[in-house]
């Protein structure tokens, strides 16, 4: 159950989305016409990526209650649109644990 703490948190966080222009990069991403397997230099793609491994960090933690940035993000939509990059750069760097909070909350239940 959500605290009045997370509460606070994802305040900021949303407040940190807008800083780092998270609305038009999800207008960009879920723009009719992108193609979300051959966009990977775009920046859109790479601030939902790093706006979706924060929040899901937060989440492993324990400092943030993932039912709460569910409720109010769609990680599930967003990783649709990229996750196909985070796994290309998974896989580019050799470094399997890239994105992967981000993935783990859209694919595993208890993440």
């Amino acid at each position: 159950m959500a605290t009045r703490d997370d509460g606070m948190l994802m305040v900021q966080v949303l407040r940190w989305g807008t800083e780092m222009g998270l609305d038009d990069a999800l207008a960009r991403i879920f723009e009719e016409g992108f193609d979300a397997k051959s966009q990977a230099d775009d920046p859109s793609v790479r601030t939902v990526l790093a706006f979706g491994e924060t929040v899901g960090a937060l989440i492993k933690h324990g400092l943030l209650d993932r039912d709460l940035a569910r409720d109010i993000f769609w990680f599930d939509g967003m990783w649709a649109r990229v996750g196909h990059h985070a796994l290309a750069a998974r896989a580019q760097e050799g470094e399997p644990t890239l994105y992967e909070h981000f993935e783990a909350m859209v694919t595993k239940a208890d993440a």
